[in-house]
């Protein structure tokens, strides 16, 4: 029995049934199973690198200046450790004296004119920096300043040579703007049939529910419209796979399809590789970056699909192992020659495809 038709039995069951049969202590312990904590992230505040453990009932609410107060009386009544060997000021050993660079003879024998002495002599560390550069000795200074020597008539290097090199200032880069997405009336665009709505971008919207996300799929199957979808970062589970995988069955307009970086296990994925049998309209499927790796048996069925698949263009995975990734990369590979030779057949006369059995 394949992995695939082992999970077949766990795919209409009841969760909420499930739950509710649960004690408070089984819910508890559920919870801290299903909580997503990361102790390595040092971006995180420490109460949520790690779960709460504490069982004690808390004396009181929190007073910071008590603490403090408190931490700092402690400090100041702990004594200080002896030190094994006291400090008493007595300077032992030699004095430490610099040594004298010899002078290079050939630079004593060097002469200049009394002007360039003077104007050397009086020169800024700024101008003797942009002197530098143009001489070319782009060693006593950093890039940023031997450019933009180069590249000024003007004293631009108010550092000098001696400065103490500072990486460069980049400009602060914002934030991505949130999804401005309005679920519920993109909702109703797609069950009215709206020509205008030609790609629905749901992603990063955490707080979809699940059931308006199959509603989603519903109202594409019947949608003539809508060539692109994309939920990446909904928390989308099996029960939306197993919805999209049906409206791809019914579907023969959209052609891309994401769903990146959620929740879908093995056997939803499965469904909607499977789903694309049915379906030839579809030319990229991006389903990487799940919670739970797929494992290898998922990983070779979803291979044996793509390489019956012929329509199916694009395709974002990672694969774990070197043999499906290689066959899978060769299913696509055949079907976008397919798509070349079939382009040519239009222009330059009818096109017989090979049989593809054994790719």
């Amino acid at each position: 029995m394949s992995y695939r038709q082992e999970l077949e039995k766990y795919r209409d069951l009841d969760e909420d049934k499930i739950l509710s049969a649960l004690t408070e202590e089984e819910l508890r312990t559920l919870e801290n199973e299903l909580e997503e904590l990361d102790p390595d992230n040092d971006l995180l505040p420490v109460g949520l690198r790690q779960r709460d453990q504490t069982k004690k009932t808390p004396t009181g609410p929190f007073k910071r200046d008590e603490l403090l107060d408190h931490l700092e009386k402690q400090a100041k009544d702990m004594k200080d450790r002896e030190d094994l060997v006291p400090f008493t000021g007595e300077k032992r050993g030699k004095v430490w004296v610099p040594k004298q660079k010899p002078i290079d003879p050939v630079l004593e024998r060097v002469t200049l004119e009394p002007e360039l002495e003077e104007a050397l002599a009086n020169a800024s560390d700024a101008e003797l920096c942009d002197i530098a550069a143009i001489l070319g000795m782009h060693t006593l200074m950093s890039n940023q300043q031997y450019y933009e020597a180069l590249g000024s008539t003007t004293i631009v290097n108010t550092e000098g040579l001696n400065s103490v090199i500072k990486p460069t200032q980049y400009k602060p880069v914002p934030d991505e703007e949130p999804n401005s997405t309005d679920i519920e009336e993109t909702l109703e665009r797609v069950k009215n049939n709206d020509p205008k709505l030609e790609e629905v971008n749901l992603n990063n919207i955490r707080n979809i529910p699940i059931p308006t996300l199959k509603a989603y799929a519903e109202a594409l199957k019947n949608n003539s419209y809508v060539k692109k979808l994309s939920i990446v970062g909904t928390r989308s589970n099996d029960p939306v796979a197993y919805a999209l995988a049906e409206m791809l069955k019914a579907n023969g307009v959209l052609k891309c399809l994401n769903v990146e970086s959620n929740f879908i296990s093995g056997s939803g994925i499965l469904a909607l590789i499977e789903a694309l049998q049915h379906n030839t309209s579809l030319i990229e499927l991006k389903i990487d970056n799940q919670s739970q790796p797929l494992g290898n048996k998922v990983e070779m069925e979803i291979a044996n699909m793509l390489e019956k698949n012929s329509s199916l263009l694009k395709f974002g995975y990672h694969f774990t192992q070197q043999g499906p990734r290689l066959r899978a990369s060769n299913a696509m590979m055949n079907n976008n020659d397919l798509v070349r030779k079939r382009r040519l057949a239009d222009l330059n006369g009818p096109f017989y495809p090979k049989c593809r059995t054994g790719v």
